[in-house]
């Protein structure tokens, strides 16, 4: 139970704060017609944080990272991918009328799982922060515990995502003038485009 608790605690505080890919699946929420078709970014977000998970503690990730010219092309694969969905989101913010009248050709299903997976595994410091922090934490326990404190992250991560686009779903259906939208694609586009220069920033030092 204890180790259950550890992995529940310890995946929700890393996945609480506000970043590109709680934005975009909450962004997802609000312009889509139905939410069934928000959960494709959902599941693809949960789906790549299972492989995060699953690699962390396993120790995959540690020894792919290790090689250097690995982490230099998810940099900028990475800071590529953001500056396209970034310019795409902007564009987005332009568009007239209600969110589900101009968003939902932009955000496709197949939009949305590239979308999602390029902000969740192209990204080398989440994936850094999920080796040091889950799984450093996961060396703690063997046998059943490791399965339960695993379980336990993985689970909190379905949960969050499925419900970010919830919350957002029903703030799109608040938002009818699509005022709220607008401001969304705006502030997620600076902050997609802030975290690739970050990117292409830790290419130099």
């Amino acid at each position: 139970m204890q180790a259950v608790l550890h992995g529940f605690v310890l995946a929700l505080g890393l996945i609480l704060p506000l970043g590109v890919q709680n934005l975009f699946i909450f962004q997802q929420g609000v312009v889509q017609r139905r939410f069934v078709l928000a959960l494709s970014a959902s599941v693809t977000a949960a789906l790549c944080d299972t492989i995060l998970i699953l690699a962390a503690v396993l120790g995959v990730s540690v020894v792919i990272l290790a090689f250097a010219w690995v982490k230099t092309v998810l940099l900028i694969a990475g800071a590529a991918f953001l500056l396209y969905l970034g310019w795409n989101a902007w564009k987005a913010a332009s568009a007239s009328g209600p969110p589900v009248q101009s968003s939902h050709e932009s955000f496709r299903i197949s939009k949305q799982i590239a979308f999602t997976v390029s902000i969740s595994l192209f990204n080398p410091h989440a994936i850094l922060d999920t080796v040091g922090v889950i799984g450093t934490s996961s060396l703690n326990y063997t046998g059943a515990d490791k399965v339960g404190f695993t379980a336990a992250a993985i689970v909190v991560s379905w949960l969050w995502f499925i419900g970010v686009a919830g919350v957002g779903r029903i703030t799109g259906k608040l938002d009818a003038s699509g005022r709220f939208h607008a401001w969304l694609n705006r502030v997620s586009a600076l902050m997609i485009w802030g975290t690739a220069g970050y990117l292409i920033y830790s290419l130099f030092v």
